[in-house]
């Protein structure tokens, strides 16, 4: 039997739990210690008129774009109960899981970046380097970032927010966590955006300067220079998905002593 590339490893997942059961169980059969300590929770929007409006007349739009998984699912259901699917609408995604959850939609001609997993990504392609004339939906949680929504209209695009779900901070009792903290048995903690990030911080409280031996683990360089990103011992972008996560876990493990637990 081949050895488990994460034997002893303790490992924090943030995702929400849906999305992180099957990763933490993933980390688990290589051999790691994990806790899924969800700092993220995602909550239905009601549309409002205008939103109602703007998904009824999805059809004069020329693309749309999907900034997560997450706004696939909230995303199409919200406007499947208004319209029909337009056929001619171009698709476009943020990410490989997201492209993957079009695809699994029954959408299979996604434009999404091949290496990196955000909206610089996406802008980089060549299908979206001149969008003169071009009226682009994007599909996202309440609240985000703004640099797709800027660098389209700057390059002749009229961009218009599609907002489906809010993300929130969960009521996630810490306590298991902080004294795996204390202990030390903590080696690294996953996060998939500046978001998750400040709030996982924030729910452990005190308990973050424990994290000064402790690995952080981000899908981009964006997220990895937040301000509390400063408090972990070093930061790893991590390739996508859980292959990624793994390998890049590996490279934790074998510079890690794992202390023996009674």
């Amino acid at each position: 039997m081949s050895p488990r590339r994460l034997e002893g490893l303790g490992v924090v997942v943030t995702r929400p739990r849906n999305a992180g059961e099957p990763l933490a169980a993933a980390l688990s059969r290589e051999g790691a210690k994990t806790w899924l300590f969800p700092a993220l929770a995602i909550e239905d929007l009601e549309p409002d008129a205008g939103l109602q409006a703007l998904l009824s007349g999805i059809s004069r739009f020329d693309m749309a774009i999907f900034v997560s998984a997450n706004a696939v699912e909230k995303g199409l259901a919200m406007a499947a109960r208004f319209a029909s699917w337009p056929p001619a609408i171009g698709i476009a995604a943020i990410g490989e899981a997201t492209a993957q959850a079009l695809r699994n939609s029954g959408h299979a001609n996604v434009i999404s970046p091949p290496d990196r997993h955000d909206s610089e990504g996406l802008l980089a392609l060549p299908q979206l380097r001149d969008a003169r004339g071009r009226n682009i939906i994007v599909f996202r949680g309440e609240g985000g970032r703004e640099r797709l929504k800027e660098a389209l209209e700057e390059r002749g695009a009229t961009v218009t927010y599609a907002e489906c779900y809010r993300r929130v901070r969960p009521d996630v009792d810490p306590s298991t966590v902080v004294t795996a903290l204390s202990r030390g048995e903590v080696h690294a903690v996953s996060v998939l955006s500046g978001e998750t990030l400040g709030n996982f911080v924030a729910m452990i409280g005190a308990s973050a300067g424990n994290l000064g031996d402790v690995a952080l683990l981000v899908p981009h360089a964006a997220v990895g220079a937040r301000p509390e990103a400063r408090r972990f011992a070093r930061v790893i972008v991590a390739e996508h998905g859980a292959e990624g996560l793994i390998e890049a876990l590996t490279q934790i493990r074998a510079t890690t002593r794992i202390r023996s637990t009674p």
